[in-house]
């Protein structure tokens, strides 16, 4: 299993290039099952959710293949030979309950494992399924898995979503395109992700308007073609490294960073005393003086995202003053408190609040990633404490993020990985 060891106290200068998004990729690659002929994405990120979303397409019976020996474009395409998503490889993944949508588009049925995931809540699947009953289909749990059938295809209706869920919202956008006549699907995620994931459908003949935005219209068509798309940077991983950034008091560009998909962490940013502007293609993170304390609460976009709480924790813990970060996505998501309490931070957790007060300094120590983006957080903080910090457990990070300790060392940080 392998470590990370960190020495910190070096600010970080130079650029990043941000990949293709996580959180856009892995459902573009699951769109390829809406279709029997080739779909050829570009800028897709080389990390290991996406490994586990190629295992699950090929296992549907799809041929998914890199272009030309490049890791960075895959092909998807190919006729459907099993309907079911098995426990071995959903286990792995919370996306992967999106394949359940568009198998029941274009098969008419579709079994489909409870999903895992990170362990940061139950995040439970049950605005999907509803949203899916509401369009025709019937749907039994039975064994652990979702039973799915709809024998006269899918119909169109309007969905209301008792929350923004990105999920239930790319799921169900996705089974819509190839159900008869209109979908509305009210209170949608907002996220850029969606935006993204209708452009690449609407290239391959779907007709989807209002992604974006909290209403999105869905007039179903016989059958989709191929297409090509490239991905959107990752907004998650710029703003995580621009925490690196800001931690060490260092500037970076962030090539392909946009500060228009990142709106309240910028906002956050700025009001902890840290520097971001657009510069063309890059956004620019700098940091001269001091970080002030801020206090943030998590919400669906446009609000601040819950994935960048645990790496925004982690720089408010050395900033002058208190703060405060309100969880209200996931229940589970202060695991990496203790973490970083080793490391000399003081975090107090009240219910979904947690209250930070600035320290002058950390201190390296041995820590033990939780999930994602705890793990991260736990790179910042060794990035900016004094001594050495070993992270056990980055099987997590290498989930989401592609190449940590190589774009960290080019900009100076002292990072190696280590295989025990």
């Amino acid at each position: 299993m392998d470590r990370f060891i960190i020495r910190g106290g070096r600010p970080l200068h130079g650029e990043i290039t941000i990949g293709g998004a996580k959180n856009a990729g892995l459902k573009l690659l699951v769109a390829g099952l809406l279709t029997s002929e080739r779909l050829v994405l570009t800028n897709v990120p080389h990390i290991a959710d996406i490994a586990t979303m190629r295992a699950l397409l090929t296992q549907h019976g799809l041929t998914v293949e890199t272009v030309n020996g490049d890791k960075t474009t895959l092909s998807v395409g190919g006729e459907i030979t099993s309907t079911e998503a098995p426990y071995d490889i959903v286990s792995k993944m919370r996306a992967s309950i999106l394949v359940l949508g568009p198998l029941l588009a274009r098969c008419r049925e579709a079994k489909v494992s409870l999903p895992g995931g990170c362990a940061i809540g139950t995040r439970p699947v049950d605005m999907h399924l509803k949203g899916l009953e509401t369009l025709g289909a019937t749907i039994t749990l039975e064994n652990g898995y979702i039973h799915a059938r709809a024998p006269n295809g899918l119909v169109g209706d309007r969905i209301v979503l008792p929350f923004a869920s990105v999920g239930a919202t790319e799921n169900l956008m996705m089974a819509a395109t190839l159900a008869k006549g209109r979908t509305e699907i009210v209170n949608a995620a907002r996220e850029p992700e969606m935006a993204d994931l209708a452009n690449c459908l609407n290239a391959m003949g779907a007709k989807i308007t209002g992604a974006g935005t909290g209403h999105i219209i869905i007039d179903g068509v016989e059958a989709l073609h191929g297409a090509q798309h490239r991905i959107m940077s990752d907004r998650i991983e710029c703003g995580t490294y621009a925490c690196a950034a800001a931690i060490t008091g260092g500037d970076l560009r962030l090539i392909g960073g946009q500060i228009e998909h990142l709106g309240a962490v910028v906002r956050a940013f700025e009001e902890a005393g840290v520097e971001v502007t657009q510069e063309g293609d890059a956004m620019r993170v700098r940091r001269t003086g001091a970080l002030r304390g801020v206090d943030i609460m998590t919400e669906p976009y446009p609000g601040f995202p819950t994935d960048m709480q645990a790496q925004f924790m982690a720089l408010l813990s050395v900033a002058e003053g208190a703060s405060m970060i309100t969880e209200t996505i996931f229940e589970n998501r202060f695991m990496h408190v203790p973490e970083l309490n080793r490391m000399g931070a003081r975090i107090n957790v009240h219910g979904s609040s947690a209250i930070i007060r600035g320290v002058h300094s950390l201190s390296g120590a041995p820590v033990m990633a939780t999930d994602l983006r705890a793990s991260f957080s736990l790179i910042i903080a060794g990035l900016a404490a004094h001594g050495e910090t070993i992270l056990s457990r980055v099987y997590h990070l290498d989930r989401g993020y592609e190449a940590v300790e190589r774009k960290l060392a080019a900009c100076g940080a002292q990072i190696e990985r280590v295989n025990d």
